[in-house]
């Protein structure tokens, strides 16, 4: 079968669906098109044929007992056919979405789960193919010396390859067969052309100018990177670029087969670069750089840790003007939580000092009051680039590629043998990368010289699986967040863009891309085109301008990833190396490798293992990382070299890692003590407690399962965080008194009904679309910002108040437009005020408190006046309907609970999918005990 591709439409998430075929083609037309294209797909058919013989696998040391899942489906290509008859039908190609059912079962199949049903959820990821299930086989190119095998249960692709050059051609043709169109969506975000080559619709403009912002590269920046790699990486660093140029080989291999076979993804047609009836037009063959540009979307989105130093510098100044310098750097530094000692961690002992506040700062270079105005990005607008829709994008792509608090997703639970059933460690981890169609993620095995691996990889970069499992070990990543981007103020010199580098007056350098375009059947948006400009220096690319002290300056953010996207290759290059890794100890030298700021975990059938990767610049002694710094020499990273951006670097030893500790979790949490994250909330009450007490619990317990650890992370994904850790603190102090008022009292009847049972927002039946608890649910939804509002706004001044929402939101409860996808993501309860409230709230009632905010501020310190505030914002919240609650959008109708929460797989693509009942989990996950080791 041909694979299907996706159609694009949106920023990350808000892609469009072609909502408009079947307005403009009616049924009778679209059938007579789709009759008509049918003839071409037989060539693509004939490629892939059944056969009776399975890849050989390598050695495989998990005994069964490795599971993974990855929904939608493996097939992300889809040829304009089976787009169209999606669209008018709801018709699914061929393994498109056979992974997403069994994914959304497990929210309400989980409570009876063991280790025999684990399957009914997940896939098993064992080595190769059962001869009985193997669905097609594949030559590539008529290659002898790669085979590409697919399974008939999910269609993942089996890469076995004879010769080093074959398997790497063959992942390349694989991941073209299941994600072409996807993949040449996000190599034009990373150059910032998605609007010319998908459309000009807001959403797309959004999307390309939060990435290009954040690495403006040119054409050279692009190659310098690739050579860097190689030159300073010796053999690996040449094998790296041979098995890259294999890979691209193999992709546009494919392209030229679809082509001229005419089974390429429809997508090309609806945005206009291919004609359905004569085949003109030109579907671009893939070069090397184009893997650079595709690197830094995904480290923008997953592993690039820190900036907001002008935010935090303007709350700061807010929080001193209100109340005076001393107390007001104290009131901030509480609410900041640099290293809280009531917050959960990953590595249980030990301590690893990173970007912690300096006795004495030097070199802070706060701004004026009222000087700050961020940089623009766009010019020239014409057409439909100019209309209030088009530069709103502007104004949401710029917030949120400058915060921070977008970053962070994926979890971890790994258990050691000496607390498992079998002796042997258990791990459950995946990465949260939001939920599209496609995936961004492909599954695939790959079998070749040097290379034997199983797992995940970001399309369009699976020369090597970045997540997934070896022979005898697995591994995965959660989104860490350490500080490695900081802020410089560059004191401007002759005009605005000429700046002080060094005592030298220096121009700045101007980066151009200039897009436009014209409607298409997938995209109406009116024709429009502008220009982004970007103006770096050699502290960054200038993202605010102010003054300081009077002086002009221009804000800059550095950040140590910068010209090095290209630079984790050799890691995951060496995690795919059955020779290289043997145990915990080269797992730990492997991800040293990888620049970008993640949380690596590891498990084999005796040992366990976390490392925090990520290049850590080492600051200047007296430089606070949480402020912005005079661009001068005696604030740089130390050893700096701005031709190269490259620094001295903490050494591993210092950072967060350990080997066989009893049990480790990881759901984006502060990873040690004293080691400073740059997202704010880091405190009492996180996302990852969750997972702490459940698997905490189950240690102590002893004898864990694959099962009851599956188990404990479904109890997690379903848990409202507020309602487990800070709605009994809450409603205590409700109670401290009797409750008289008649909606009062019913509301906290239901909302204690709704914690005896567990503080879940699951289904009543798997299906009904109705939440049990709803009303306690809809309540504490409509509640939570009105309390914090009324317990923290008196008392901060609405000033200061709204400078604290900007570093830290409110709320991210499943139904808020939060994260790169904007609502109906799953990821959900990492960001937000909850810490804040577990701590005014127990320092009201007397508790004792460890870190505590530096005053009280519910009822002013009051329990009485706390109480009252407290029952007059829940009496408003229960008197709020569903459709106040939940206002709809355009996916869900005004007050339908279940909608505004599910999880929606936003179209990148032409090819749609169903609504699924919300999850807090993983979209690629993996179940794995080992059995033995080599």
């Amino acid at each position: 079968m041909p694979r299907r591709t996706a159609r694009t439409r949106t920023v990350l998430g808000r892609m469009r669906t072609p909502r408009g075929f079947p307005g403009f083609l009616k049924t009778a037309s679209i059938c007579a098109l789709i009759a008509g294209l049918l003839s071409p797909l037989a060539p693509a058919a004939a490629a892939e044929t059944p056969a009776g013989q399975a890849a050989a696998a390598a050695n495989d040391y998990c005994g069964n007992q490795c599971s993974d899942i990855l929904p939608p489906g493996q097939n992300g290509n889809a040829t304009l056919a089976q787009i169209l008859l999606n669209q008018a039908f709801g018709t699914q190609p061929e393994h498109a979405e056979d992974q997403l059912g069994p994914y959304a079962n497990l929210a309400k199949g989980y409570t009876g789960l063991t280790n025999d049903k684990i399957n009914n959820f997940f896939n098993d990821a064992s080595f190769g193919v059962p001869a009985d299930q193997v669905a097609s086989t594949v030559k590539p190119a008529g290659r002898g010396d790669v085979t590409i095998v697919r399974d008939k249960k999910t269609g993942v692709p089996h890469i076995t390859g004879t010769t080093r050059y074959g398997t790497e051609f063959g992942a390349g043709y694989a991941a073209a067969q299941d994600r072409l169109w996807l993949m040449d969506v996000f190599r034009h975000v990373g150059r910032g052309q998605l609007t010319s080559f998908a459309g000009g619709a807001p959403s797309n403009q959004g999307l390309e100018q939060q990435f290009w912002r954040h690495a403006p590269y040119t054409e050279a920046d692009l190659q310098a990177q690739i050579d860097n790699a190689v030159a300073t990486n010796g053999e690996r660093g040449k094998q790296a670029l041979a098995d890259a140029t294999a890979y691209l080989d193999g992709i546009n291999s494919y392209i030229d087969a679809s082509d001229s076979g005419r089974y390429f993804p429809g997508e090309y047609v609806l945005t206009g670069h291919k004609d359905s009836v004569t085949n003109a037009g030109k579907i671009e063959h893939f070069k090397i750089t184009d893997l650079v540009a595709l690197g830094s979307v995904i480290g923008a989105l997953f592993g690039s840790g820190g900036g907001g130093e002008v935010n935090n510098a303007l709350s700061l100044l807010a929080a001193q003007e209100k109340y005076g310098v001393a107390e007001g750097t104290k009131v901030w530094e509480s609410f900041r939580e640099r290293n809280d000692p009531e917050a959960v961690l990953t590595v249980h002992d030990g301590s690893f000092p990173y970007a912690t506040k300096p006795d004495d700062p030097q070199g802070t270079a706060l701004p004026d009051a009222g000087s700050v105005e961020p940089e623009p990005l766009v010019y020239d607008r014409t057409g439909s680039a100019a209309t209030s829709s088009a530069t709103g994008a502007f104004g949401q792509a710029a917030k949120t590629a400058l915060s921070s608090a977008r970053r962070g997703m994926s979890n971890a639970l790994v258990v050691g043998g000496e607390h498992t059933a079998s002796g042997h460690p258990v791990a459950v981890f995946g990465p949260q990368t939001g939920y599209f169609a496609p995936q961004l993620l492909l599954l695939q095995e790959i079998q070749g010289p040097g290379i034997s691996a199983r797992g995940a990889s970001f399309a369009g970069l699976s020369m090597y699986v970045e997540l997934g499992r070896g022979q005898d070990y697995a591994w995965s990543a959660t989104t860490s967040g350490q500080d490695i981007i900081d802020t410089y103020a560059v004191e401007l010199c002759q005009d605005d863009y000429h700046y002080l580098y060094r005592g030298t007056c220096t121009p700045m350098e101007k980066v151009e891309q200039k897009n436009a375009w014209k409607p298409t059947t997938a995209d109406g948006t009116a024709a429009g085109s502008y220009t982004m400009r970007v103006w770096r220096t050699k502290y960054g690319p200038v993202e605010y301008r102010a003054t300081v002290g009077g002086k002009k300056v221009a804000y800059t953010t550095l950040r140590s990833s910068f010209l090095h996207e290209a630079d984790s290759i050799i890691g995951f290059q060496m995690l795919n190396d059955p020779e290289y890794v043997q145990g915990p100890e080269s797992f730990q030298k492997a991800v040293q490798h990888i620049n970008y700021t993640f949380n690596w975990f590891y498990a084999d059938s005796e040992h366990t293992a976390y490392y925090n990767s990520g290049d850590n610049p080492v600051r200047a002694n007296g430089v606070d990382a949480e402020f912005p710094a005079w661009a001068r020499p005696a604030y740089e990273w130390r050893g700096w070299d701005p031709a190269t951006n490259t620094a001295d670097y903490t050494p591993p030893s210092a950072h967060p890692n350990s080997i066989d500790q009893d049990y480790y979790i990881s759901w984006n949490n502060k990873q040690a003590k004293d080691y400073t994250t740059a997202p704010w909330g880091n405190g009492s009450v996180h996302r990852g407690n969750l997972l702490e007490d459940r698997v905490k619990k189950l240690v102590r317990q002893g004898g864990v399962t694959r099962a009851a650890l599956v188990k404990a992370m479904a109890d997690a994904a379903t848990a409202d965080l507020r309602a487990e850790d800070v709605l009994p603190k809450l409603l205590k102090v409700v109670n401290s008194s009797p409750v008289t008022d008649p909606a009062a009292a019913a509301a906290v009847s239901k909302l204690q009904a709704w914690i005896a049972a567990g503080g879940k927002r699951t289904e009543t039946s798997a299906g009904s679309k109705k939440y049990a608890d709803a009303d306690a649910i809809r309540i504490l939804d409509a509640w939570w910002p009105l309390l914090v509002k009324a317990e923290f706004e008196p008392g901060l001044g609405s000033e200061l108040y709204a400078a604290m929402t900007a570093n830290l939101p409110v709320d991210e409860s499943p139904s808020a437009a939060h994260g790169p996808t904007g609502s109906h993501a799953g990821s959900s309860f990492q960001y937000g005020w909850w810490s804040y409230v577990d701590k005014d709230i127990r320092g009201v009632l007397g508790e004792q408190v460890r870190g505590p905010l530096a005053r009280k501020y519910c009822g002013d310190g009051s329990l009485g006046a706390c109480r009252d505030t407290l029952i007059g914002t829940l009496k408003e919240a229960a008197g709020k309907t569903a459709a106040q609650v939940y206002p709809g959008d355009d996916q869900c109708s005004a007050g339908d609970q279940w909608c505004a929460d599910s999880v929606i797989h936003r179209t990148l693509g032409g090819i749609k999918h169903g609504k699924i009942s919300w999850q807090n989990r993983p979209t690629y996950q993996q179940v794995v005990e080992f059995t033995s080791h080599r």
